[in-house]
């Protein structure tokens, strides 16, 4: 048995370390926190200062257990979590709930899992830090509350299923707004003037006319005036310049340029990166601080000059701007300056690249650029053509890295050839182009999490599951829409010469941008009307102010509790009482044969259309299609969802109708149901054009092979190409010609596919219906009828018994009625040390 037991909460970091320690070190995980609060209960005494109550989670206990045994014959433990709040408060449940002796308990924190810095902490223990276990359960005690309590009120209210969450909310207000904002632009359009040139020595450039005209035949007119007109360099400007490197990646900034440069989104980078720190890679990646520890800064000096030169080198210190910068004392960077790359998967590889890159560059020298400003004038008018363009003079930083923009109508300066003052200038031809203003555009996951950084709202730990959590929730979705056509003119002068033309371009594209659904703004709408406080930016901003306080000792967090409380909880109970039902119902106007009221609003099933108000005995419902939103669509469009379905005639002696459901309009044929295809209008379907789809499906539907009596049919679904055999779905890997099947390749799919079923099942108790399997990831799952129960890593599921299969079941089933309040111990908030 070792001496000593180092408890970190990674699997892959515990073997990591492993490699730096000798044989006296035993590092072991404790998979994240070992104890929370409870599932199905608040877990939280109000009555008795906000008093936490946690537990072991069922799937937690053997692991507890195995820790307690380890921690009980060790000489000393060494709690290993991170060193932000949330691995702190990991540490103090450690302690706690292993009933560790203090006299041989140690906390070590580093911010790299490498050798050095490993021994470093080992060398320098400390104990834990109960500032930072408080500010953690403040947080999470006061989203409880805000949750446990506005979510009922939400069933009541709107729908039932819902639920609020102070971060998550904030997020989906600001989402709203701005489609709210895209909704109520006006677009105005202009034309620009771009002219082409040429120098005395034949080399050709552009220049823009400074201001825009806003009707055509303004535009027409100056073209007019060009005719026959002779140009000069009037002025002539050029100056030197530079470029800055930007800062090194702190939590927010890397999730940003992921997602505009890799286009990964926000969970999935944090999930790359969690996996290249545990690995010992880069330093911890959840950061709000833009610093480099000295050491760093050498080791990166160190590399410029030896992969670069001496020149391109100049050491920097950024300055913090976040509010509460304390988490973590430094930018994530490699641990390793030396290493370019890593020979890891693609994606790992890609991340690892960009934060190498934005190291290296942070601490290299500026950009050395000249910068030349170029005015032109003409003869025959008074307007005056601008060009301007720059030449890198020293590349600096840009030999490494170049920072992404989120603006994609950012345009960068071309190069101008040699101009001297007073040269003549041939026109090649000037273009007066039409040109609309556009809305603000709407967020993306890396825009959103830049807004949220800018408000203060959340920290870096927050923001993937705050997105991941709306999106699950349906409050957003990612857009799919590709946008729409629209015409714009030109106008071309050539020599003597104007011509018009009709051009086209896509504008309105939503597609991976965040877009509220209906269900999403009318929850906003209810929580911004009746509970303005906890929806308030400035609030929500002020709230993390307070943990930073918490977490600083400044501030006890049951007062904080207590202030809070006693505003939010009254307000609850007067909306839970007085508040009207919300359903974003809208009156779009009038029914023109019945005359009876026509709106829209979300229903049971989801966003409808009625015909009728309330009392009317007669009213009728139509489901919204999916490109239809409550907020937007027109009477017209309302009216047309009552035509469906609509009979189109009879097909083979079966009727033949078109219809809108649940999942989106669809042809119906006997029992058939055939959906349309995405965008196509149900009310522009026809009788044949029912019939090309009935014999698409039906030839889709039709047996390709036949398996042990079965029928194998094949198709493509969400997950890409399948077959399908007795019920089953199995995909087909790219390895296969899936146009060509054999009949021994669908042989080998069926065969593989139960092989793999087959070894997956760990436990098969038949007569209790009840299995436990592999999972992804190295998990396992319980499973019994609708019942799933995911065990945690630590779990040997081949060690499990029936009886201990049957206690977790029964702790996950919900209770038949509502039981008694146990009679339970609260593990009381540590005392703030002085």
């Amino acid at each position: 048995m070792a001496k000593n037991l180092v408890i970190v909460e990674s699997p892959a970091k515990a073997k990591t370390i492993e490699k730096f320690l000798g044989k006296d070190y035993q590092v072991e995980s404790s998979y994240g926190h070992i104890a929370d609060l409870p599932s199905k209960e608040i877990g939280v005494d109000v009555a008795h200062s906000f008093t936490p109550t946690y537990e072991v989670s069922p799937d937690k206990r053997a692991l507890v257990k195995k820790l307690r045994d380890l921690s009980k014959s060790a000489e000393t433990v060494w709690l290993a979590s991170d060193e932000d709040r949330e691995g702190e408060a990991i540490a103090w449940h450690l302690a706690e709930e292993l009933k560790l002796d203090k006299s041989k308990t140690k906390r070590i924190v580093f911010h790299e899992i490498t050798k050095s810095a490993i021994l470093k902490a080992i060398e320098n223990p400390r104990g834990i830090n109960y500032n930072l276990v408080n500010a953690q359960q403040a947080r999470r005690v006061l989203d409880r509350l805000v949750g446990y309590e506005l979510s009922p009120v939400l069933w009541k209210k709107v729908k039932t299923g819902l639920s609020a969450g102070r971060v998550q909310s904030v997020s989906v207000r600001l989402i709203v707004e701005r489609e709210r904002e895209i909704q109520n632009f006006n677009t105005e359009a202009s034309y620009t003037i771009t002219a082409e040139f040429t120098n005395e020595a034949g080399k050709s450039f552009k220049a823009k006319l400074p201001r825009n005209f806003s009707a055509k035949d303004q535009a027409h007119d100056f073209l007019n005036k060009n005719i026959g007109s002779a140009y000069t360099v009037a002025d002539l400007e050029t100056k030197p310049a530079k470029k800055s490197p930007t800062a090194p990646f702190t939590t927010s900034t890397l999730q940003q340029e992921a997602a505009r440069k890799l286009y990964m989104p926000v969970g999935i980078t944090m999930m790359i990166a969690q996996r290249l720190y545990e690995a010992g890679l880069i330093t911890y990646m959840r950061t709000d601080s833009v610093n480099l520890s000295q050491e760093a800064m050498q080791a990166a000096e160190a590399e410029i000059i030896r992969s670069y030169g001496k020149e391109y080198s100049r050491p920097r210190n950024y300055a913090t701007k976040s509010k509460g910068a304390q988490e973590a004392h430094e930018a994530i960077r490699p641990t390793d300056m030396t290493q370019h790359t890593v020979n890891l998967d693609r994606d790992q590889a890609r991340l690892y690249d960009l934060i190498w890159k934005r190291t290296l560059a942070s601490q290299m020298s500026d950009a050395q650029l000249e910068r030349t400003n170029v005015k032109i004038e003409a003869s025959n008018h008074n307007e005056v053509f601008a060009a301007s363009g720059e030449v890198l003079k020293f590349e600096g930083f840009l030999k490494v890295y170049l920072e992404g923009h989120d603006d994609d109508d950012e345009e960068q300066e071309g190069m101008l050839p040699a101009l001297r003052v007073k040269e003549k200038l041939q026109l090649q031809g000037i273009t007066a182009t039409e040109r609309f203003s556009r809305p603000p555009a709407r967020y993306t996951e890396a825009s959103l999490v830049k807004k949220l950084e800018e408000l203060g709202i959340g920290r870096p730990s927050t923001y993937a599951p705050t997105i991941s959590t709306i999106i699950n929730r349906n409050y957003v979705e990612k857009g799919t829409f590709e946008g729409q056509p629209r015409n714009y003119s030109q106008l071309v002068l050539k020599g003597k010469d104007i011509k018009e033309a009709q051009l086209t371009e896509n504008i309105g594209s939503d597609k991976g941008k965040l877009v509220p659904t209906d269900i999403g703004i009318i929850v906003n709408d209810f929580l911004v009307n009746h509970f303005e406080t906890i929806l308030d930016y400035n609030f929500t901003a002020k709230v993390e102010e307070d943990f930073d306080e918490i977490a600083s000792g400044n501030e006890d967090w049951t007062k904080m509790m207590k202030d809070f409380y006693s505003h939010f909880h009254p307000n609850v109970q007067d909306v839970e009482k007085n508040a009207e039902r919300e359903s974003g119902e809208r009156i779009l106007g009038t029914h023109p044969e019945s005359g009876k009221p026509v709106s829209v609003r979300l229903g049971k099933f989801g966003p409808m259309a009625q015909i009728g108000d309330a009392e009317d005995d007669e009213k009728q419902f139509a489901s919204l299609l999916p490109e239809h939103n409550i907020s937007t669509i027109s009477l017209e469009e309302a009216l047309t969802l009552f035509m469906l379905p609509k009979t189109l005639g009879t097909y083979k002696g079966e009727e033949v109708e078109v219809n809108n459901g649940r999942f989106g309009p669809y042809v119906r044929f006997g029992k058939m149901f055939v959906s349309l295809p995405k965008g196509e209008d149900p009310m522009d379907v026809n009788l044949e054009r029912a019939k090309e789809l009935i014999e698409e499906k039906q030839k889709a539907d039709a047996p390709i092979d036949n398996y042990q009596g079965e029928p194998v049919q094949k198709g493509v679904g969400r997950f890409g190409p399948f077959i399908k055999w007795n019920g089953m779905f199995i995909n087909v890997s790219k390895k296969y010609d899936f146009d060509n099947l054999s009949h021994q390749d669908i042989v080998s799919l069926i065969e593989d596919k139960l092989q793999k079923d087959k070894d997956k099942v760990i436990h098969n108790w038949e007569e209790e219906g009840i299995k436990v399997e592999k999972a992804r990831w190295g998990r396992s799952v319980i499973l019994k009828g609708k019942t799933k129960i995911e065990l945690g890593k630590d779990v040997d599921a081949q060690k499990l018994t029936l009886d201990q299969v049957k206690e977790m079941i029964a702790q996950k089933a919900p209770a038949k009625k509502k039981a008694a309040p146990k009679k339970t111990t609260a593990k009381k908030a540590p005392a703030k040390k002085k």
